[in-house]
């Protein structure tokens, strides 16, 4: 999991991954799965560096659903940012999240959006997802009423 990255105003998490031997496929390219790995450690890491302390250790999230576009690739020692964000207010206890991948360029290569659920830890099922865990993840706090 990259353990280095930065939150933008827009409460975006970004941060690179730079493609292995072991991440290539026998196309040259980065293989699928391997995208769906850095989709979720991105994820991963944008929780563990916006949420509260409390609420990483009361909360674990657990993906339901992954859709993801493919649209180019990179190849063994090139770089690729994942920007990724939650967009918009959480439905109970689900919350969708967006990652895209950027070549140096600029173009995009993978955009991925995954549905997640948050879990209590100490029942190991889903909860509501409290303001207080969503807020700094939503771009703004007007969105407050429609979690509350």
């Amino acid at each position: 999991m990259p353990l280095y990255g930065e939150i933008d105003a827009l409460r975006r998490f970004r941060t690179t991954f730079r493609a292995r031997a072991d991440d290539i496929d026998e196309l040259d390219h980065v293989n699928n799965a391997v995208w769906v790995d850095w989709a979720q450690e991105a994820s991963m890491a944008h929780w563990f560096a916006a949420a509260r302390g409390c609420d990483r250790d009361r909360y674990v999230a657990m993906v339901l659903k992954h859709e993801i576009e493919y649209r180019g690739n990179i190849r063994v020692g090139e770089d690729v940012t994942a920007l990724t964000w939650v967009e918009g207010p959480p439905r109970g206890a689900r919350y969708t999240r967006c990652v895209e991948f950027v070549h140096a360029d600029g173009r995009r290569l993978v955009i991925a959006i995954s549905q997640w659920a948050l879990i209590d830890r100490s029942s190991g099922r889903p909860v509501r997802v409290p303001f207080e865990v969503a807020a700094p993840f939503l771009r703004d706090d007007s969105m407050r009423e429609v979690v509350e």
